[in-house]
């Protein structure tokens, strides 16, 4: 099968995934929101879930990605060391993972006392399996990204968002509350690892050859190369939770639910460009492995002009049907998010643009690079929580994601550049035309919003934006249709 041949694959299978997945959870946030939970509630289950998001960095360190290259890189030079990759990997997780989950069980009251979050401890137990559950379902999630298979990845999104929205929804309805939309959490990511591990086993590892004997410095190269990743994934973690646990500390779990609304629509919003970007990130690595960087910054280039198009209108669009949007989805107990959903909308489009970057970078050898700056911005992001949210509240926490989440992905940029010399002067041109066909699409959209009085009319106004978006961009040549079919095709 054709480079191009894969990439068209993986992109339709992880975007159909990621829409069947964020469908399921838009359902199910819908139905806590205005149906099982009060804000209060809704609040406190994403403050567990940012809690249970930090402490899982130490179950998985970055040995899944560590994991995902290796695959990648003996795949094309060495097919015989990919066996011992998978299983020495697998076990230095399984081990992670003990450590961890004991840790936790032991003392996890007494830190959550000494941390002044005692609302924690009623969910420890059921937390601990949460962060066993999504440790091993994160590695075989990466594994078929590192054999360049992310159509299996997608079935892992699509078991995992569908069984959620059952599992929640159920356990919740039964009277467990927001334990029980935890297990329900912990069933859905378990059956996906437990498919992951079957897919892996029977399609990948028992099809492999092996090489009589591993390389004698291999586990520590898996290893040495994880550090600098769970750096980065650490300061992900830290960037993507601690926000919310500082609104919930400094100001309460009502408070976290207002957030929690903003981020979910920024990672719906963001589905397109992650779908690309999970595929095209292993294509980066290949290509230049393979001496062949020009087709390599040219799909980086083409790539980044794409999501530009696509993400410059639809910020603008969001900040117009805010409003509208938060009051008739979620229902009018969440109109305090309607501010945080707008300032989030800058991040929506950094977040985009870092979706087709940051993880090239794992399979470009700069990893240590994106670390560094990602530990800088994480940490830069907390001492802006710490000042903002007193102040602003949760726009605050929604502004200083979006300061420090776009010096990190214009460094990314600088890195990825560094390594394809990357044509910015085209990237330049497409920018400035997507900018007029904002402005064209936006007006036609502050016209409709006024006669938005129900969900219904959302949509229209929606889609008439998108309508407008659509032949702006045909018609301004930025938009190619022949070269999108034929990818899509």
């Amino acid at each position: 099968m054709s480079l191009a041949d894969r990439l068209s694959k993986g992109v339709k299978a992880i975007f159909g995934a990621d829409i069947l997945d964020k469908v399921s959870n838009g359902l199910l946030i819908v139905l806590l929101t205005r149906v099982l939970f009060t804000p209060e509630q809704y609040g406190q289950l994403n403050f567990v879930l940012a809690a249970l998001g930090v402490v899982t960095i130490f179950a998985t360190l970055g040995l899944p990605k560590s994991a995902a290259r290796y695959v990648t890189e003996f795949s094309e030079t060495a097919p015989g060391q990919v066996p011992y990759v998978i299983r020495r990997s697998l076990v230095s997780l399984v081990v992670l993972i003990g450590v961890v989950v004991a840790g936790i069980l032991v003392l996890g009251e007494p830190i959550a006392r000494l941390a002044g979050t005692p609302s924690l401890i009623p969910f420890i137990f059921v937390g601990s399996c949460y962060i066993a559950a999504h440790g091993f379902s994160k590695y075989f999630s990466a594994l078929f990204q590192g054999f360049n298979r992310v159509t299996w990845t997608g079935v892992l999104r699509v078991v995992t968002g569908v069984s959620r929205l059952v599992f929640v929804a159920v356990f919740v309805m039964l009277g467990f509350g927001v334990a029980g939309a935890l297990a329900g959490y912990v069933v859905a990511t378990l059956l996906a690892a437990v498919v992951g591990a079957v897919v892996v086993y029977r399609r990948f590892y028992t099809s492999l050859p092996e090489a009589e004997a591993a390389e004698q410095d291999l586990t520590k190269r898996l290893l040495e190369y994880s550090v600098p990743l769970t750096a980065t994934r650490g300061a992900n973690v830290l960037d993507k939770k601690v926000d919310a646990l500082l609104v919930g500390v400094l100001m309460n779990v009502t408070a976290v639910g207002y957030y929690t609304i903003a981020k979910q629509v920024s990672d719906f919003v963001a589905s397109p460009a992650a779908a690309f970007g999970f595929t095209i990130s292993p294509a980066l690595g290949e290509e230049k492995s393979g001496n062949r960087t020009d087709r390599a910054a040219k799909l980086y280039r083409r790539s980044l002009e794409y999501v530009l198009l696509l993400y410059v209108p639809a910020v603008a669009g969001l900040i117009l049907v805010a409003d509208p949007m938060v009051r008739h989805v979620f229902g009018p107990d969440y109109l305090p998010a309607v501010p945080v959903v707008q300032v989030f909308s800058g991040f929506i489009l950094v977040n985009a643009v870092n979706k087709v970057t940051s993880d090239g970078l794992d399979y470009l050898g700069r990893a240590r690079s994106r670390a560094i700056i990602k530990t800088a911005m994480a940490i830069s992001n907390f001492v802006l929580n710490l000042i903002l949210i007193p102040v602003f509240g949760v726009v605050g926490a929604a502004a200083a994601s979006v300061v420090t989440y776009t010096v990190y992905t214009l460094s990314n940029v600088y890195f990825i550049d560094q390594e394809l010399g990357v044509d910015f002067r085209s990237v330049g041109r497409t920018l400035a035309i997507v900018c007029l066909i904002t402005a064209g699409m936006s007006a036609v959209v502050g016209v409709a919003i006024p006669y938005v009085s129900g969900l219904v009319s959302l949509f229209g106004a929606i889609g008439l934006g998108v309508a407008v978006w659509g032949v702006l961009a045909v018609l301004s040549g930025t938009l190619d249709v022949d070269e999108v079919t034929r990818f899509l095709a």
